[in-house]
């Protein structure tokens, strides 16, 4: 995995030295293939589902979800939603450069491009609209789906020419150049793992790459020293093995065990943040439930844990009571 991980910076890098391509021909094809996913009949999920971006998420929202509780709506602050925003634009960018790679690399360098993307039976690169799926998983006398879409389905080519199927996931970091540096960013995130775990049972992949790429930078002109040990791209690459995914599908078995027993899992304080159904999880905490979180935040707010730890349980508990009260 670490010479899938080292090609493909390798390969961004030397693409992203070069002078840009400019090709009308190119763009209007990738917007073509929008426009004929657009046009044609929508994949919509199929019940009960999972998405792969929540395969780390707490027990009780999925819990919640599951029984088909109402999605928060509330208004976040404008920096988060353009945020948001610019991680998309980030995606969409790696994925439209290496199309206009696998066209112009080897023009340009002399080399073939190591990575290029798969194709559906359409004729269109495996990443976005051209690759939604709903993939059913039977799984300990439950039978469900994963649904949703990837960044990304590659074929890598190896320096012995062997062609490798790699899923690729694209991250964006925005707040500080330091969150990509050697130091500060020694393993990929648990979530994202868990969600190429699921990715990789939706399209049949034994090998993902996560590609983090940070929107924030040292300055335009940086040493070379200084750029080596704090880059803005970060590749890991991961072997997932049929134990990965037998590990993920036990929590989503956990989570249908519950719905049929009428007994909710545990709220997760922890992924509290993310939480997209925090007045749900909230409105159907049991008393003893609601103890048991007080207790928690108490023994938190006395420990040695970090302030912003104290600070993100503290926000959650008043989140909750101000939903209890309200009942």
């Amino acid at each position: 995995m670490a010479q899938i991980e080292g090609d493909l910076t390798a390969f961004l890098d030397e693409w992203h030295s070069l002078p840009e391509v400019f090709d009308n021909t190119l763009d209007a094809q990738i917007h073509r293939w929008y426009a004929e996913a657009l046009d044609s009949k929508p994949v919509f999920p199929k019940r009960p589902y999972f998405s792969p971006s929540s395969a780390n998420s707490c027990p009780r929202e999925l819990y919640m979800k599951a029984k088909g509780a109402k999605r928060d709506e509330q208004r976040k602050q404008p920096h988060q939603g353009r945020w948001t925003r610019i991680g998309t634009a980030i995606g969409d960018m790696i994925q439209r450069d290496i199309l206009f790679a696998e066209k112009y690399f080897e023009k340009l360098t002399g080399n073939k491009p190591p990575f290029v993307f798969e194709r559906n039976e359409q004729g269109q690169p495996m990443f976005e609209e051209f690759a939604k799926v709903n993939t059913e998983i039977n799984w300990r006398g439950h039978s469900f789906y994963l649904y949703g879409t990837c960044d990304g389905i590659l074929e890598y080519t190896a320096d012995d020419d062997e062609k490798i199927r790699v899923g690729l996931e694209i991250k964006s970091k925005q707040t500080s150049s330091a969150q990509t540096s050697l130091y500060s960013m020694r393993n990929p995130s648990p979530d994202h793992v868990r969600q190429c775990i699921a990715y990789s049972a939706m399209y049949d992949v034994d090998y993902y790459v996560i590609l983090y790429v940070n929107a924030s930078k040292q300055g335009w002109h940086i040493p070379e020293e200084k750029a080596k040990k704090t880059p803005d791209i970060r590749a890991f690459g991961m072997a997932i093995t049929d134990e990965h995914r037998a590990d993920l599908f036990e929590k989503f078995a956990d989570v249908l065990d519950a719905l049929e027993s009428g007994t909710p899992p545990a709220l997760d304080l922890d992924k509290w943040t993310f939480n997209n159904f925090k007045t749900a999880c909230a409105e159907s905490l049991s008393d003893d439930e609601y103890a048991d979180i007080c207790e928690i935040v108490r023994v938190m707010r006395r420990s040695n844990l970090p302030e912003w730890k104290k600070t993100k349980y503290a926000e959650a508990l008043e989140f909750i009571e101000k939903v209890r009260e309200g009942l």
